[in-house]
C-alpha cells in the first residue's frame, strides 16, 4: 500500500533494462579484450611489445615478469624460484638463492655489434662492477655469448675479454642468443643461480647495454649518450611488472630541462626584448620599461638558477660520465647571468665618463649570453633524447619570439626612415589652456 503523494514504482522491464544492457556490453569488452588471450588480465607478457611476448611463447618461455625497459628500446622477461634448504630439527626454511633464467633483446644499430646484460652485488645499478653477460653478432650473421667482469680498467679504456667461470663469480647454467636480421634485434638467453643475500631479487641491480662494434670476443666502447648512461635500474623481480626503484635522475632531468628553458631561453630573452625596444624607441615606456626588464631577467635568473643547480647535482652523481660542452656552456651562462645582474648595481650614472663602455659591455654580454643559452638548450635535448616533442616546443618558443622581434625591428626602421618619434606608453595628451596666451604643446 503507497503513502499519498509517494509515486508509483516503473515496471520492472523499465528498471532491469539498463542494468542488463550495462552487463552485456561490459561481458562483451570482457570477451573482446580477453577473450583470445590463454592467460587473463595478469598475464605478464601484458607488460611487453606483442613481437617479443609472441618470441617467449615460441620457445615455450614460462614468464614470472616482462617488461620494457626505459632506454635502447630494450625488453625484459624473467622466471625465477628460489632456492631453499629445510632443516628438519627445527622445521625451518632458508633461502639459498635464486635460480632465474632471463630473456634480454634489444636492436643493434648495425649488422655487427653486442648486447649485454649483467647483474651488480653492489650498493646501486652502476656498470662498474657488473658480472655481464654479452652476446656478440658478428659480420657473419654468427652470434656468441660469454661471461666478463666489468672493471674500473674497463670504464678508462682497457680491452674487456672474457671471463672465465671460476673467476665469474656466478654460476652460470646456459648461455644462447640468436639475432633476426629483419628487425635488427639480438635476444640473450641466460640461467643462472644468484647467491643470496649478496643479489636480493626484491631489489636487484641489474644493468643492460648495446654497442656497435666489436673485435672478435671483445665487446668495443659503446655510445656515451643518455640512453646509453642510464641503462641501469634496481628491480623487483619477484612482481610481474618488474616494479624498479631509485629513478629520480630521469625525472630531474626534466626538471632541469623545463626550469632552464623557462628560465634562460624565455624570460630573458623577454628582458632583452623589453629593454631594446621600450626604453627609447620605437617605444618609450618612461621608466616602467626598467621594472619590467629587471623582473624578467632577475625571476629568469633565479629559475634559471635553480635549473643549473639540478644539473651540477646530475653531473656529480653521475661518477663515471661527464657531458663535458654542456657543462662548460651551463657554467659560462651562469658566470654570465650573475656578471648581468651584478651590473644592476654597478651600473655608473648617466652623466658619468664610462657610462657608453658599461652600456657597451652590457648589450654585448647579453646578446652573446642569449647565443650561448639557445646553443645550449638544444644542445641538452639532443643529449635526453626523450622525444622530439622538447625539440619542438622550444623551437616554437624561439619562433614566437623571433617573430615578436621581427616585427618591432620593422616598425623601428620603418619609424626611423619616415623620421617619425617614438611611441609614448601611455600617449602623452595634449593640454591646451582657454588663454590663447598660455595655449603651448
Amino acid at each position: 500500500m503507497m503513502n499519498k503523494g509517494q509515486r508509483s514504482m516503473p515496471s520492472s522491464s523499465k528498471t532491469t533494462l539498463p542494468p542488463l544492457i550495462t552487463i552485456l556490453v561490459l561481458g562483451f569488452l570482457s570477451i573482446v579484450a580477453f577473450g583470445d588471450n590463454n592467460y587473463g588480465p595478469t598475464n605478464p607478457l601484458l607488460y611487453c611489445s606483442d613481437d617479443f611476448a609472441d618470441q617467449l611463447q615460441a620457445r615455450k618461455f614460462n614468464v614470472s615478469g616482462c617488461k620494457k625497459l626505459r632506454t635502447l628500446d630494450a625488453e625484459f622477461a624473467w622466471n625465477y624460484s628460489n632456492l631453499t634448504t629445510t632443516n628438519n630439527s627445527t622445521n625451518t626454511t632458508t633461502v639459498n638463492g635464486t635460480l632465474i633464467e632471463i630473456f634480454f633483446r634489444a636492436k643493434l644499430r648495425n649488422y655487427e655489434g653486442w648486447v649485454a646484460w649483467g647483474v651488480n652485488p653492489g650498493k646501486k645499478p652502476q656498470m662498474v662492477g657488473t658480472k655481464a653477460i654479452i652476446a656478440i653478432k658478428h659480420n657473419k650473421g654468427t652470434t656468441d655469448v660469454h661471461t666478463y667482469d666489468v672493471t674500473k680498467e674497463t670504464r678508462k679504456g682497457c680491452r674487456l675479454w672474457p671471463t672465465s667461470a671460476s673467476e665469474f663469480g656466478l654460476n652460470v647454467l646456459d648461455m644462447q642468443a640468436w639475432s633476426n636480421s629483419t628487425k635488427q634485434c639480438t635476444t640473450l638467453y641466460a640461467k643462472l643461480i644468484l647467491p643470496f643475500p649478496e643479489y636480493n631479487i626484491t631489489r636487484l641491480n641489474h644493468v643492460w647495454q648495446v654497442g656497435d662494434n666489436v673485435n672478435g670476443d671483445q665487446p668495443l666502447q659503446h655510445r656515451v649518450t643518455l640512453q646509453n648512461v642510464d641503462s641501469t635500474e634496481t628491480i623487483n623481480i619477484t612482481s610481474p611488472d618488474g616494479q624498479s626503484y631509485g629513478q629520480n635522475r630521469s625525472f630531474l632531468r626534466s626538471v632541469h630541462g623545463v626550469l632552464n628553458i623557462i628560465g634562460w631561453g624565455t624570460l630573458l630573452p623577454i628582458g632583452v626584448i623589453i629593454a631594446r625596444y621600450f626604453r627609447v624607441f620605437p617605444f618609450i615606456w618612461d621608466k616602467v620599461w626598467f621594472n619590467i626588464h629587471v623582473g624578467f631577467q632577475l625571476t629568469g635568473f633565479l629559475i634559471g638558477t635553480a635549473g643549473w643547480a639540478i644539473g651540477l647535482s646530475l653531473g656529480r652523481s653521475s661518477e663515471y660520465y661527464t657531458f663535458h660542452t654542456h657543462r662548460t656552456f651551463g657554467i659560462l651562462i651562469f658566470t654570465f647571468s650573475t656578471i648581468q645582474m651584478l651590473a644592476f648595481r654597478l651600473k655608473p650614472k648617466i652623466t658619468d665618463d664610462y657610462r657608453k663602455y658599461w652600456n657597451m659591455y652590457h648589450h654585448f654580454l647579453g646578446y652573446g649570453l642569449l647565443a650561448i643559452i639557445v646553443i645550449n638548450i638544444f644542445k641538452g635535448i639532443s643529449m635526453l633524447k626523450g622525444g622530439v616533442g622538447w625539440k619542438w616546443a622550444y623551437i616554437g618558443i624561439i619562433a614566437f619570439l623571433g617573430a615578436i622581434i621581427l616585427t618591432f625591428e620593422v616598425v623601428t626602421w620603418l619609424r626611423f626612415m619616415l623620421k617619425l618619434p617614438a611611441i609614448s606608453i601611455p600617449p602623452k595628451e595634449n593640454k591646451t589652456s582657454n588663454n590663447p596666451t598660455q595655449n603651448k604643446q
